[in-house]
């Protein structure tokens, strides 16, 4: 029996519905409504190996690409800006651009708090398929948004225009907001960022919301919503999710030249690196070294800070570890120093971790701002 493109719908409607029984029913209802197969056109990315396979709606056959399709699953569309439709093989680099599982899609519109009647601006148009989720939800008329990719931009607004929707669509570089339309009364981002952009702040009415993920080069992240104060400045949490969206282009980390270990400093650590592997334990490493990345290897971890060079890596010795640290910067001092803090408090997960910010400053906290506490790179 061929699938049923509307029965596929509702039935990952009703999953996501399960999975998360708090979950406002519109948003459920939106992820039913909106055809995902217009927002896909003829490809996508699969991962394999190290790198990406590319899968072609024609190749595949429209009933398992249909199924593909309306699994929660993150499809990726782009890397390193080639796009799927024109891949005849395999391909490696980073993503640049997806169509993300639904289920965040409506996890980060429920964290956001939207409301009808609300002006909101999101920040990644990408394929369309959120911002059409968005406008079935809120309405076409209270929806802006803008992408960075003007090729992504005109083919998402054609996919949304064939799905009968018709929000306001903007190209450029979304840390800058949208001034020409603002203000806001929320802002959403389908992107991660390592602080939030000045121009956010500026944009948004009194008493708005910026919802986004914060992230990092050690690809940790924590999703939060955040609310203006009579001052200007923006308070909130962290949720406990533990998935992410892709770092906004312009806050990537730079290209990485080959890693060579270098001998320097050496001592024994205080902790296992195995830490790093837990995410709140890597999200405070990030906060405490954030122009660091983090690489592991079956024998421990490396850290290099992409702005000087330094470097700090582990290995075993004994029942313990050993760290060696070279260049400017002692990467571990500045990430173990975090990480007993951290255990200190308990070793809590994200929904410990709170935020203060201003266009000027700003910090992440665990437990209250007067606690552990670290700034962003702003």
């Amino acid at each position: 029996m061929p699938a049923d493109p509307a029965a596929l719908r509702l039935a990952l409607a009703e999953g996501i519905s399960a999975a998360n029984p708090t979950l406002d029913s519109g948003w459920s209802d939106a992820v039913a409504a909106v055809p995902r197969e217009l927002f896909l056109g003829t490809a996508a990315f699969r991962p394999t190996g190290t790198g990406w396979e590319p899968v072609h709606r024609a190749e595949a056959g429209e009933d398992e690409w249909l199924r593909m399709i309306y699994s929660d699953q993150t499809w990726v569309t782009q890397v390193q800006e080639k796009d799927a439709a024109d891949a005849t093989g395999p391909v490696s680099g980073s993503p640049t651009s997806s169509a993300t599982l639904p289920s965040l899609v409506v996890r980060t519109a429920q964290v956001a708090e939207l409301r009808s009647g609300q002006k909101v601006l999101e920040v990644g148009t990408g394929t369309g398929y959120s911002t059409a989720v968005l406008c079935h939800r809120l309405g076409a008329g209270n929806v802006v948004s803008i992408e960075y990719d003007s090729v992504l931009a005109a083919r998402a607004a054609a996919h949304l225009g064939e799905a009968g929707y018709t929000p306001t669509l903007a190209v450029g570089d979304g840390l800058k907001g949208c001034k020409e339309h603002a203000d806001y009364d929320a802002i959403v981002a389908t992107c991660s960022v390592r602080s939030i952009p000045h121009s956010w702040f500026w944009q948004l009415n009194d008493g708005g919301t910026i919802t986004t993920t914060i992230s990092g080069w050690m690809l940790a992240a924590g999703m939060i919503r955040l609310a203006l104060d009579d001052e200007g400045t923006a308070h909130g949490r962290f949720t406990s999710d533990t998935i992410t969206y892709m770092l906004a282009r312009p806050h990537e980390r730079p290209p990485s030249p080959s890693f060579f270990r270098l001998d320097g400093d050496s001592r024994r650590t205080r902790l296992d690196p195995g830490l790093l592997e837990d995410w709140a334990g890597r999200f405070v490493a990030q906060l405490a070294a954030p122009s660091a990345e983090l690489m592991t290897t079956g024998s421990g971890v490396i850290l290099r800070d992409v702005a000087t060079g330094s470097q700090a890596w582990t290995e075993p010795e004994g029942e313990g570890w050993t760290v060696h640290q070279h260049g400017p910067l002692h990467l571990w001092d500045q990430v173990e120093q975090a990480l007993l803090l951290w255990r200190d408090a308990g070793a809590p997960d994200l929904t410990e971790f709170g935020m203060t910010a201003t266009p000027f400053e700003q910090t992440v906290w665990i437990g209250s701002p007067k606690g552990p506490n670290w700034q962003l790179p702003v």
